[in-house]
């Protein structure tokens, strides 16, 4: 009778013990490069989203391969591979030097800057949303077939991080670290670049923005139509909205379409080709291709500035502007921006001050600062921006005056060189400014404010802060 009573004991303890030999914890870190993973992986595999992305209309349009499925080891690799500056030539530059988190994974340079100095040929695009662009084709001209394919083609850049691939190979497998994140994520230590190419691209895949201002009125009123008010929103903001969805006044979701405001193709969206890029037509060559460019999510759209693929707005005033009004005609721009049908002329909203105000207001609603500053897209080296240790205390900066007239300094008891992301919200909480630097100090300039409260959030390092603030 007792050995029937200790089976089920012992048949939990068989497969706990399988479990936990099936699922390795992230390998400890090595006393060469020092990195900062956690104890137990981060979920990478099951994000929890809101309902609303998770719905068919989103997730019908994931790129997700199914030969390469997220898992939580797989996208640990991705990080660090990431954020290693040892994936360029000179080890000077990673991934993330171009796509930074607090920048929502872009860059605030027109072009970013490549291992030995030289410039990209186009604008750092966001990497938010990735997974869901429909069709699965990576860069501004889709050249890349498959996001698995876009990671390598950085590396081995001639301007960006100009390394082969064999090398890198070499490189990473004399790391005391590698080989037991590549053993985690794969069952082997062996290291391919085919298996650097499924971990960043899970890693990328895992990069999903839900937490913003729009994600949490969304959920209050789940039933609500596209272009119907939501409670909590804004006047300003809920007719912003209704500008966004509206068929006959913005129509912008006909692009940037389903919870993730991000398209399902590469369009023509009406810029002038002065600076000569043919877009996907540089690929395909062909004359039905010129002037179309991928089109990203406007999730945190208002961090990723400066705008389009060549950078050329630096405001989201300067692009509503260009969808107002400022439309080229061409023979390939797209029906949606076009007036009557298919074949008609640049469209002309004529958008009031008020819509073009509440449009702009309510892209500010789509900003996740928790998505900026959450440590699974962190770097994990220590010396990087998830160091273990709190770089700055929330006593260890200063701001003065405060109340200020026409501008606050900021100082902070910091590390030489430490990045910081600096943010100005109103009482409501919209964000009013941002701005990414490096150092210990900062000036912000008022900007036409008006007298009242404010909050100064700074992040940095995974870590973040807030200050309350008086314009008078």
């Amino acid at each position: 009778m007792l050995r029937w009573l200790l089976f089920p004991v012992i048949l939990a303890f068989l497969l706990c013990t399988v479990l936990a030999w099936r699922i390795p914890s992230p390998p400890a870190p090595s006393a060469g490069d020092c990195l900062n993973l956690p104890e137990q992986y981060f979920n990478y595999a099951h994000i929890e989203l809101p309902a609303h992305l998770q719905t068919p209309s989103l997730q019908t349009l994931d790129n997700t391969p199914d030969g390469n499925p997220t898992t939580d080891a797989g996208a640990t690799l991705g990080r660090v591979l990431f954020y290693d500056s040892k994936l360029s030539a000179n080890q000077t530059v990673a991934c993330a030097s171009c796509h930074k988190q607090a920048l929502a994974f872009t860059d605030d340079a027109t072009l970013s800057t490549g291992f030995e100095g030289g410039f990209t040929g186009r604008n750092s695009m966001s990497l938010a949303m990735a997974r869901f662009y429909a069709n699965g084709h990576f860069f501004w001209d889709e050249r890349a077939a498959t996001l698995e394919e876009q990671t390598l083609m950085p590396i081995q850049d001639p301007v960006e991080m100009g390394m082969a691939l064999d090398e890198l190979e070499a490189r990473l497998a004399n790391t005391d670290y590698y080989p037991a994140l590549f053993e985690a994520a794969f069952g082997t230590p062996e290291i391919t670049s085919d298996r650097m190419a499924m971990a960043m691209a899970q890693f990328v895949r895992s990069i999903v923005s839900y937490r913003s201002k729009y994600d949490l009125a969304r959920q209050e009123a789940p039933e609500a139509a596209p272009d119907a008010p939501l409670p909590g929103l804004t006047p300003e903001e809920n007719l912003g909205k209704a500008v966004f969805f509206s068929p006959s006044r913005g129509n912008c979701s006909a692009c940037h379409g389903t919870e993730g405001f991000v398209a399902f193709g590469a369009f023509n969206n009406g810029l002038d080709l002065v600076y000569a890029d043919p877009g996907k037509a540089g690929i395909t060559f062909s004359q039905q291709d010129i002037g179309l460019f991928k089109v990203p999510s406007l999730r945190n759209v208002t961090l990723t500035a400066p705008y389009m693929h060549d950078g050329r707005f630096t405001t989201l005033e300067e692009v509503v502007d260009h969808y107002d009004t400022g439309l080229a005609a061409h023979p390939n721009l797209s029906q949606f921006l076009r007036e009557g049908s298919a074949t008609g002329p640049p469209r002309q909203l004529n958008l009031t001050t008020a819509e073009k105000t509440g449009l702009i207001a309510f892209l500010h609603s789509l900003t996740d600062t928790a998505f900026t500053s959450d440590e699974r897209w962190s770097d994990p080296f220590c010396n990087g921006a998830s160091a273990a240790v709190e770089p700055v205390k929330q006593d260890g900066w200063r701001v003065f005056p405060n109340p200020a007239s026409s501008m606050v300094n900021v100082h902070i008891d910091a590390l030489p060189g430490q990045a910081f992301a600096l943010m100005l919200r109103n009482a409501e909480g919209r964000l009013l400014y941002y701005t990414y630097f490096e150092g210990r100090s900062y000036q912000l300039k008022r900007q036409g404010w008006p007298a009242g409260l404010y909050f100064l959030e700074m992040s940095s390092r995974g870590k973040r802060w807030v200050k309350q603030i008086v314009w008078q």
